[in-house]
């Protein structure tokens, strides 16, 4: 098994990305340092557009991650209603 991560800096516009994060992935890891959220995942993560829209009421581009974004580590697959970090 492999880990995938993905980490954004700690603000008020990320805090509801994360939450949606948590949502559509149960079995990853949330790690809180004071400036940074570093989420890990086994073999997979999932951000999906439509729970982050459901986070914070309003339309969202999932280009909008990239703003907010430190790193990220697996294999990118990405369209308009995904971002998929995995390991293949």
């Amino acid at each position: 098994m492999s880990t995938v991560f993905i980490a954004f800096q700690t603000n008020e516009e990320t805090r509801p990305v994360i939450e949606a994060i948590e949502l559509d992935n149960p079995s990853a890891t949330v790690h809180q340092e004071p400036a940074m959220v570093k989420i890990d995942a086994p073999n997979e993560l999932v951000i999906r557009r439509e729970t982050i829209e459901e986070q914070i009421g309003r339309e969202y581009d999932l280009q909008e991650l990239q703003v907010n974004l430190i790193t990220m580590s697996g294999h990118l697959t990405e369209d308009e209603d995904t971002f998929t970090l995995s390991w293949k």
